[in-house]
């Protein structure tokens, strides 16, 4: 099924390239117009299907930077303060 009748303009750009926060800013707007109701029961669907991807796009965005974290906190714990410590 194809999600370009989420909205009425055409093509929704693809979530892998979206940011973190194009993601999570166009997953807000789908929640909100699935509540509103009102939508065909076929987008319904597609948003359904779209804001499922958004999710899974901002997981993804939100694991990487949680590996970032982990690997920055993991490098200066193995690494001396100052170089004066070093010595």
């Amino acid at each position: 099924m194809s999600t370009d009748a989420v909205t009425d303009a055409g093509a929704e750009p693809d979530v892998a390239s979206l940011s973190y926060e194009q993601a999570r800013d166009e997953l807000v707007q789908v929640v909100g117009r699935l509540e509103a109701g009102g939508e065909p029961l076929e987008a319904s669907l597609a948003l359904w299907e779209r804001g499922e991807a958004l999710a899974a796009r901002c997981q993804e965005w939100l694991d990487g930077a949680r590996e970032r974290l982990a690997a920055a906190q993991n490098a200066s714990t193995t690494t001396p303060d100052s170089p004066e410590e070093a010595e």
